[in-house]
């Protein structure tokens, strides 16, 4: 039960796939603001806050990953949007990755930007749990500072990188700590990339440090009917360093999906 997320809910219904964009950890929906500009025009589009970020309420906390996918779930419930193509980058993408495990009848297409499908190592759970501890005791602001030209490259524009840095800053400790706890703990979602029965896109930024070109290639490999686009000049966020290159390979995947489709959509509630 999920209507409590705020969202963007954008475009008109038509005969083509809705787009669901799941944004990352610890940005919000504003994460997408390039896509919400761009696809609307030819589709409906719809962008939630996660639980614990952007305006969406930190209470309950998540404290399993897997609700986040059922916060989802239950919202595009909400909104009548019956199946969609889902969209998510770095959490976003594992949370994508949670919602098909979870109702894959649903799912028309996947993309996976800047992710991994792996569960977190023994080390990986220590260090997220140490960071969930020390965002609680000093705040986000010190850790915006030190990743900020991870998640964006050196190089980006000052406003990209003026745009991240402010969404990593505003989001609330308690929210960011929850999360990374849950995720520490998530499942590991390799052996259900060889099952994905729809079509996918693999998006990776050629700088990215976080999650590499190395990672983008495994999981393209390991899904039965994938697209992979890496893009040069960007690192950890593609869809905000490189709209134009993001929103063209994102625009020909949708239009594949598409076409697959029924010919009419049913109207909107």
């Amino acid at each position: 039960m999920a209507p409590f997320l705020a969202y963007e809910d954008k475009g008109p219904d038509t005969h083509r796939v809705p787009l669901v964009l799941v944004h990352g950890h610890p940005f919000d929906r504003t994460m997408w603001a390039p896509q919400l500009e761009r696809f609307p025009g030819t589709r409906r589009v719809i962008a939630p806050d996660l639980r614990g970020y952007g305006t969406s309420p930190t209470a309950p906390a998540v404290t399993d990953f897997s609700g986040f996918a059922r916060d989802i779930e239950a919202l595009l419930d909400e909104l009548k949007v019956e199946s969609f193509v889902l969209a998510g980058l770095s959490m976003g993408g594992q949370i994508v990755m949670d919602c098909y495990r979870l109702f894959p009848e649903r799912v028309r297409g996947l993309v996976l930007a800047d992710t991994f499908p792996s569960a977190e190592t023994p080390q990986g759970v220590r260090t997220r749990d140490a960071m969930a501890d020390r965002l609680l005791a000093e705040g986000m602001r010190g850790y915006a500072d030190e990743v900020l030209e991870r998640m964006v490259a050196p190089y980006a524009s000052a406003e990209v990188k003026t745009h991240v840095h402010a969404m990593m800053t505003a989001t609330a400790p308690e929210g960011a700590a929850a999360a990374l706890r849950a995720r520490a703990r998530r499942p590991d979602y390799g052996a259900l990339l060889p099952r994905v029965r729809v079509p996918a896109l693999v998006v990776v930024g050629a700088d990215d440090t976080f999650t590499p070109v190395s990672d983008a290639r495994a999981m393209h490999a390991a899904l039965p009917d994938a697209e992979l686009h890496i893009i040069e000049g960007a690192a950890h966020m593609p869809n905000l360093e490189r709209p134009d290159v993001f929103d063209h390979a994102l625009e020909e995947f949708l239009a594949r999906v598409d076409a697959r489709q029924p010919s009419s959509a049913p109207p909107r509630l």
